[in-house]
């Protein structure tokens, strides 16, 4: 396997367009104050976008997946703890498929 330059600066130049895009957007708001509304919009945008992506993936499995991450949401609501959600969702889609579902 060979390293192609041009690949390899293709990369290097994404990941510095990266870079001063999110550096440049923390940049421009130190600089000028944010509206309220925009703060608000910002805060609580990842929730909605992220419930948005999980719609969606689970738009497109079966009913197993569905169980799986109702069991997900009731241990995050109850113990709030995204590692122990992520374990359990795991083991409870394992489970699901062991046992025929």
């Amino acid at each position: 396997m060979t390293l192609r330059w041009d690949v390899v600066a293709s990369i290097l130049a994404m990941g510095i367009v990266t870079y001063f895009c999110r550096a440049g957007g923390y940049a421009l708001w130190r600089a000028v104050r944010m509206p309220p509304f925009v703060q608000a919009l910002i805060r609580n945008l990842p929730a909605p976008l992220f419930a948005a992506y999980v719609a969606l993936a689970l738009a497109r499995q079966d009913l197993t997946a569905g169980a799986a991450s109702v069991v997900v949401v009731i241990v995050q609501w109850r113990f709030a703890n995204l590692g122990l959600s992520i374990l359990v969702g795991v083991a409870a889609m394992a489970g699901l498929r062991w046992a025929g579902f």
